[in-house]
Parts: C-alpha cells; sequence; structure tokens
C-alpha cells in the first residue's frame, strides 16, 4: 500500500485491526520465539523443519504486524454519510439496466469489502464509478462478461 494512499475503515474495523495488532505483538511473538528456541534445542537447524515452520510463521506474523501498522497508520474512519450522494458508508441500491435486477451495497473500504454479505469496496470498478453519484443516474463498468450498466436507485 502506498505510504498516502488512505484506508477507509469503519470505527469498529479499525478496533479489530488494533486488537488483531496487539495480539500478533504481544501474544503470538512471543508463542514464535519459544517455538524457535524449542526448534534450536533439537540440533542441526538445516534438517530441522521444526524450526523451519516456527521462522516462516514468524516472517508470516511480522508481515502482518507491518501490514497492520500501516493500515492503522494510513487509516481514515469513515464519518457519516450524505444520502444526497455515494460515498463511503452508504447503502446503494443499484438496479441493472439489462435484467432489472435489484442489488444492495454498502460502500466500504477495501480491508472491509465482502461482496458476497453485499459489502463493495470503494475501490472496485463499481465503487469507483458509483462515488459522487446522485439517485437515479447511471453508471457503466467493465466487467470480464463486457460492460455493464447500473441505475442507482436509493441511497441511505
Amino acid at each position: 500500500m502506498a505510504a498516502d494512499t488512505k484506508e477507509y475503515l469503519t470505527k469498529e474495523k479499525f478496533e479489530e485491526f488494533k486488537k488483531e495488532l496487539e495480539q500478533l505483538k504481544t501474544v503470538r511473538r512471543k508463542e514464535v520465539a519459544e517455538a524457535l528456541e524449542y526448534a534450536k534445542s533439537l540440533g542441526d537447524l538445516s534438517e530441522n523443519a521444526e524450526y523451519q515452520e516456527a521462522r516462516e510463521e514468524q516472517a508470516m506474523i511480522e508481515d502482518r504486524i507491518q501490514k497492520l501498522e500501516s493500515m492503522l497508520k494510513s487509516a481514515q474512519i469513515m464519518s457519516l454519510h450524505h444520502t444526497e450522494k455515494v460515498g463511503i458508508g452508504s447503502t446503494v441500491t443499484v438496479e441493472k439496466t439489462d435484467d432489472g435486477k435489484k442489488i444492495v451495497y454498502k460502500i466500504v473500504g477495501s480491508e472491509e469489502a465482502d461482496v458476497k454479505s453485499g459489502k463493495l469496496s470503494i475501490r472496485s470498478p463499481l465503487g469507483e464509478a458509483m462515488v459522487e453519484k446522485k439517485r437515479g443516474e447511471v453508471v457503466s463498468v467493465r466487467t470480464p462478461k463486457g460492460a455493464m450498466t447500473y441505475k442507482i436507485v436509493t441511497i441511505e
């Protein structure tokens, strides 16, 4: 993630990431350090599977800590949104113009995105296309299946 890139998060997700970071720094680091010490005591490190596994785990934990610290540093907590235009935190009902199917999305930061749960990233093609649009406007998005057109029905 670029240093100047803002990460949009809800207050709940921000707190969840803070707790995860604290857990990784205080508990998981200690557990891995103990596993490394135990593995070292077993002897020859070049053929020691426990040691290699503990080193890989340590690398994954340190990568996650770095990612979380960077994300929390650049986080922008989503504030109340306006219902006139689509923005982060908006709940938007869109209608596919080709078949009339209506879909409801909540516009969220990329770390919270989960399309199956109706949470659409503001950085996704559809999320980017809808930002700052008003009810009744039509947006078009390129997809692997071709261009898709959506009409914004409601913004909450």
